[in-house]
Formats: structure tokens, C-alpha cells, sequence
């Protein structure tokens, strides 16, 4: 009776033994590569690192200055602005959720870019036209910011590449702000014409921007991906809403009223190219694919 006992429990260990490792040797259904309606293949947590360079389009909504001339056309001494200018860059942290095509991306960072205009102002006798004194000025801006851009992308997979379009908005907050004056000129009232090029003038200029300003983003990119990490190209067009300048405090500084300088009431669009990787982090294995199998 004992043995018929004993043998029973040994049958029944081996049994659930082989049960055993047949279950374990079966993936998870979460695994399963091939599955494309698997929830695990369609959503995706990523974050990253990117960075690059970006280019500024200035647009003036009102013009101001210190010196009205009297002899001649006032829109002789307007400003002339870069369009596009000067070379800028940007370095942001990346996290972003994918869905089924689509992805909500959160990309702080800090951001910095610049503005660029030109003036003339010329002086002369009224009874003797030849004795004058034309100035040339060059008024550069950098400014630093915290940029934070919250934007909704599509993906169109293609294999390993997937293009996307992306849209949303950004906030910019100020950091600081500097800018140099550079002085040169014709001086006539000598007798003869006289080059000369003055020392540039530097200055702290944060209290001549806006504390704060934002705008919306369009753009477009793609992503490669070799594995479980997607390599990325860039492109966003940020258009402001607000203006980049304090008008408040336009007249504040004395140095640079001093050269005749006011600040414009402008906006500050800017294009943005970035270059970046992006980490999985939600994956099983090295051989487990962290997009959809497109094949």
C-alpha cells in the first residue's frame, strides 16, 4: 500500500514538473514580436538628449527712436535687422509618450539666440554742405532662456526610418541678456574724410526684455532607428506671441541712450535644427524591438 502511495507521488511530482517547464518555456504574450495588436509593441515611454543650432527672423511691430533728425527724412535712420541671424544654440533634455502614431513630447532645455540691427545717423553744416559727420552703428543681442516646448507629433513608420510632423507651443523664460554696441563713421568737419571705429560698448541688457514669452511650433523630423534607441533629426519653426522686449523699460539704460538707441517693440520667430538620441523605457530585451515591427 505504501509503494502504490509513494509511486503515486512520484508520478504526480512529474507531472507538475513537466507542466512546470512547459509554461516557463513559453514567452509571455507581452514578448511575442510578431503580435502587432500586442498593447506592449503600440506605446512607448522615451527620453533623451538634443541638441543644435537655430537662426532668428526679428519682425517689428513698432518702431522707436531717440534722435529726430530735422534736415532730413526720418526713415534714414531706421534700423535694418538680420533676418535669420545670428548662429544660436540649444541643448534640451527630451521625454516624451508614444501611442499609435502619435506622441506628446516635453522638451526643456536652455536656449540661446540673438538679434541684430544697424543704424545711421548723419550731421552736417547747413552752410557748408561738405563738413559732415556720418555715424554707422551695430547693435548685437544674446539672450539666454529656459525654453519649454510641449509639442504633438505623428509618425509615419517606414521600416527603420519614420518621418513625422509635429505642432504645439513653447514658453521662454529669460535668463539673461546682454548687449554690445559697436560705433564707426565718417568724420568730414575736419576737411577731409576721417575713418574711425569707436570701442564697443557692452552692457548688461536683461531689464530691456521681457521676463517671459511664448509662442506656437510647427516642424517636422525623423526618426532612425538601429535598435532599441532612435537617433533623431529636428526641425521646428517657433512663431512668438508676445513680444521679446520690455517696453517699459526702453529708455532705462543711459549708455545706450546715450548712443541714441532705443529698443523696437518686435516679435522674435526662430527656426530651430536639432540632432538628438532617444533611450527606450519600457523594453524586455536585447533582442526585443521597442517600436512596431512595420514588416
Amino acid at each position: 500500500m505504501k509503494r502504490k502511495i509513494l509511486i503515486a507521488v512520484l508520478v504526480g511530482l512529474c507531472v507538475f514538473s513537466a507542466s512546470g517547464q512547459k509554461r516557463k518555456s513559453q514567452p509571455a504574450p507581452f514578448n511575442r514580436s510578431n503580435d502587432k495588436n500586442n498593447a506592449f509593441l503600440h506605446k512607448q515611454w522615451w527620453i533623451g538628449l538634443k541638441g543644435g543650432v537655430n537662426l532668428s527672423n526679428p519682425i517689428v511691430e513698432n518702431s522707436f527712436a531717440v534722435i529726430t533728425p530735422t534736415n532730413y527724412d526720418g526713415t534714414l535712420i531706421g534700423k535694418e535687422y538680420k533676418t535669420f541671424a545670428p548662429l544660436g544654440g540649444q541643448v534640451a533634455l527630451e521625454c516624451a509618450f508614444y501611442f499609435r502614431g502619435f506622441s506628446i513630447s516635453v522638451q526643456p532645455g536652455y536656449h540661446q539666440m540673438g538679434v541684430i540691427y544697424g543704424n545711421r545717423f548723419n550731421w552736417s553744416d547747413p552752410e557748408q554742405s561738405s563738413m559732415q559727420v556720418d555715424l554707422s552703428f551695430k547693435h548685437s543681442h544674446r539672450m539666454e532662456y529656459l525654453s519649454v516646448p510641449v509639442v504633438l507629433k505623428y509618425e509615419f513608420p517606414l521600416n527603420r526610418f519614420s518621418p513625422y510632423v509635429q505642432a504645439g507651443a513653447y514658453l521662454n523664460t529669460l535668463l539673461n541678456a546682454t548687449k554690445e554696441v559697436t560705433q564707426s563713421g565718417i568724420d568730414e568737419s575736419a576737411g577731409g574724410p576721417n575713418h574711425f571705429e569707436s570701442e564697443p560698448i557692452s552692457v548688461g541688457a536683461t531689464d530691456l526684455f521681457a521676463r517671459h514669452h511664448y509662442g506656437i511650433v510647427g516642424g517636422a523630423g525623423v526618426y532612425f532607428t538601429p535598435g532599441n534607441v532612435r537617433l533623431n533629426l529636428d526641425i521646428q519653426y517657433r512663431w512668438a506671441l508676445t513680444l521679446l522686449n520690455s517696453p517699459s523699460n526702453r529708455y532705462d539704460n543711459d549708455r545706450l541712450v546715450g548712443v541714441g538707441d532705443a529698443m523696437d517693440d518686435l516679435t522674435l520667430n526662430n527656426l530651430v535644427i536639432s540632432a538628438g538620441v532617444m533611450f527606450p523605457l519600457r523594453f524586455l530585451s536585447n533582442g526585443f524591438k521597442s517600436t512596431v515591427n512595420t514588416k
